[in-house]
C-alpha cells in the first residue's frame, strides 16, 4: 500500500473540513517543530452534532483514499476529537475546547500554511 504524501493528506483534511462548514480552519506545517505528525489540521465545530458531522466526513473522505485514521480520540465527550493519520493528525474542537488547548499558541514556531491554495 502506498502512502500519500503528508502535504496531499493535509489538503485532504481541510477540504473534508471546508465541505462540512468547520470554522477557522487552520494548517500548521509542524515537521519541523515536533516527530508528532508532518501537519495539523485544526478547525471549530458550532456543536457536538457538528463535530461528529466532521469527523465522519474526514474518515469518510480519507478512507476512500485509502487512508483511513490510525487512532481516534476524544469522540465521546463531544467537544473535541483527534483524528491522528500518521503524518497528519486533525484536531475538531468546540470553540470553548479550542481555547482551552490553544493549539496555535503550543505550536506557534510551526508554519502556518496559506489554505487559498487548498480551498
Amino acid at each position: 500500500m502506498t502512502m500519500m504524501p503528508a502535504n496531499e493528506m493535509a489538503a485532504a483534511v481541510v477540504r473534508a473540513m471546508d465541505s462540512k462548514k468547520g470554522l477557522d480552519i487552520r494548517l500548521l506545517h509542524t515537521a519541523d517543530v515536533t516527530v508528532l505528525a508532518e501537519y495539523f489540521v485544526i478547525c471549530t465545530a458550532s456543536s457536538p452534532t457538528h463535530v461528529k458531522t466532521l469527523t465522519d466526513e474526514i474518515d469518510r473522505v480519507m478512507s476512500e483514499l485509502g487512508e483511513p485514521p490510525l487512532r481516534r480520540e476524544g469522540h465521546r465527550s463531544g467537544s473535541w476529537v483527534l483524528m491522528d493519520f500518521g503524518c497528519v493528525i486533525a484536531h475538531v474542537f468546540m470553540d470553548e475546547a479550542r481555547r482551552f488547548y490553544d493549539l496555535e499558541r503550543l505550536w506557534s514556531d510551526a508554519e502556518t500554511v496559506d489554505l487559498a491554495a487548498i480551498l
